[in-house]
Formats: structure tokens, C-alpha cells, sequence
């Protein structure tokens, strides 16, 4: 298969027994019988074959590494995972899952496009075995989810227009930014409106480049979102920059970048509770790219530095 194809449509998909675990019933040990002629119900015992009960659940259970894996994304989100112009996939997180998958654990994969404020829920609805998606881990989502290792490290920071009044952190105060609904962008956002006392205004979108039209169009004053993001749309549109000032990557013990940051962030790899062995698989894959190099030259295809 073509590894930079995908899933264009959401639905009626069915790999490698990605549905098979979802589907199930009641297993209780009694049945109810009714007797016509005295109206009255009895309970009769009902003894379930071992063999078949067991023969059931093997059918029915995911593999621990199946043969395609279905990955759930937020497409387009540039440079992480986007159409080129001839309509193939491509982005950071879809040459790790290449040499996650395809080198190291012998699989296909697809990546399937998902809303992002929707797409743990999708994830846990078993629509897809597990989350490629730039997605930062925090203790909101590992209450429903579990994460691989840490794969990126990201910060969440601002984008304004060249001729833009605002300059610094403190000129956010009483403007209108733009938003990724779901993200933590969306979530530092609401933190800097908590610290300007509500005066700050917050428009989300459905997916990011929504926000960087709104930005170009002077519907919204600022974009808050992952650095790397923001950096490609950035040097690619003209009047574009980055807010400058210190922030918490300042603040903190790693060399900082030179721009305002809002948070210091990792990206995971997100799977469903119950899917442990292929998590520590998926971990162990990760640790073996780092060793031999693979991460280091897909890092730098897409990033500088």
C-alpha cells in the first residue's frame, strides 16, 4: 500500500478487527421462562460451554498488533499531517508512524481525518485504534485516554500581524485571538483571559486554519497555538510574526526559544485504556528510533535546528 494515502471518509471503515472489540451483550448465567398455561415464570439454569465462551472472546478481542492500524488525526495541521498538492499525505507525525509501523513493528497504517474536539471520543467509540495528532499529554485527557512516551516537545505561543499595535503579553488585554477548539491552545487562551479578568476575547475554530484566515482578515488580533504551527504558517504568509517576550520556556531549565511562550508541552501517542501490550510496543518502537537515528532525520526534514 501506498503509505502516504489515508482514509478521506469516516465511515463504514473496517481494518484489521478495529470493530470487533466494540460490540457485546449481556452473559448473565440465568434465563427466564414463562408458562403459558399457569402465567408464572420460572428461572432455569443455563451452563455455558467453556469452549465456546472462550472460542467468543478470542473472536472477538482486537490483536495486540494488528495487521493495519487505524490512526486517528486532525488533518490538515501542518507540518505535523497534510495533503500535498497531488493529494497525498504527508507531515512529521506521518513519517514517524512510518517508521513506528511500517519499519519497526511489520504493519500498515491509515491515517483516518477526525475533528480534533472530537477525537478522543471517536478513539473510545472505536472508530480508530489510536491518536497521531500532535496531541499534547495533560491530566485532562489521561483520564480518558493512555499516552506513549513522549515523542515532541512543543510550546504554545502567538502570532500577530507585522503592522499589529500589539507587542507584548500585556497588549493581548482586551482583543480578540483565534483558537483550534480542543486544543491547549484553546486551553492557554482561556488561561489569559482568566488573567486579564475576562478582558480578552477567544473565537475558535474548527481547525486551525480557520483561525489563521481569520487572522489575515482582521476578524482576530492574534492565533494562539503550537509554535511549530505557527512558525510554518508564519514564514510562509508575509506581515506575519511572532509575539516576542520571555515566557515560561524562559523560565525553565531548556534553552528557550526566541518568542513569547505560553506553555512548554509534550506530544503522545493516544490509545484506549485497555489497550496496554500494544502501547508498550509502540513505546519500545519509539525508544528504537531515537537509538538509531530515524527520529533524528525525520526531525530534521521538517524542523530546523
Amino acid at each position: 500500500m501506498d503509505r502516504r494515502t489515508y482514509l478521506k471518509s469516516g465511515g463504514g471503515v473496517l481494518v484489521g478487527g478495529l470493530l470487533a472489540g466494540c460490540s457485546g451483550g449481556d452473559s448473565g448465567g440465568e434465563a427466564t421462562t414463562t408458562t403459558a398455561d399457569t402465567e408464572t415464570e420460572t428461572e432455569t439454569e443455563v451452563t455455558a460451554d467453556p469452549t465456546a465462551t472462550t472460542e467468543t472472546a478470542e473472536a472477538t478481542a482486537e490483536p495486540t498488533v494488528p495487521e493495519t492500524v487505524v490512526i486517528g488525526s486532525d488533518i490538515p495541521y501542518r507540518p505535523f499531517e497534510y495533503e500535498t498538492t497531488s493529494g497525498d499525505l504527508t507531515g512529521f507525525d506521518v513519517d514517524i508512524a512510518a517508521a513506528v509501523f511500517e519499519d519497526q513493528l511489520g504493519i500498515d497504517y491509515e491515517f483516518q481525518p477526525t475533528s480534533f474536539d472530537s477525537i478522543i471520543p471517536s478513539l473510545n467509540n472505536g472508530n480508530f485504534r489510536i491518536i497521531m495528532s500532535a496531541m499534547t499529554i495533560n491530566d485532562e485527557r489521561d483520564e480518558e485516554v493512555d499516552f506513549s512516551d513522549p515523542y515532541f516537545t512543543a510550546y504554545q505561543t502567538v502570532i500577530v500581524r507585522e503592522d499589529s499595535s500589539i507587542s507584548a503579553r500585556a497588549d493581548l488585554e482586551g482583543e480578540t485571538v483565534g483558537v483550534q477548539k480542543g486544543t491547549t491552545g484553546a486551553g492557554a487562551a482561556t488561561g489569559l483571559q482568566e488573567e486579564f479578568g475576562g478582558d480578552l476575547s477567544i473565537n475558535e475554530y474548527d481547525q486551525i486554519n480557520g483561525a489563521f484566515q481569520a487572522l489575515l482578515n482582521g476578524q482576530v488580533n492574534a492565533v494562539i497555538n503550537d509554535n511549530t504551527v505557527n512558525a510554518e504558517f508564519a514564514n510562509e504568509q508575509d506581515g506575519v510574526v511572532f509575539l516576542k517576550g520571555d515566557g515560561v520556556a524562559a523560565d525553565s531549565d531548556q534553552d528557550a526559544p526566541p518568542y513569547l511562550t505560553l506553555t512548554i508541552e509534550s506530544y503522545g501517542i493516544a490509545f484506549r485504556e485497555d489497550d496496554d501490550e500494544f502501547l508498550e510496543r509502540v513505546n519500545e518502537a519509539l525508544a528504537t528510533i531515537r537509538e538509531n537515528g530515524t527520529y533524528d532525520e525525520v526531525y530534521s526534514e521538517y524542523f530546523a535546528g
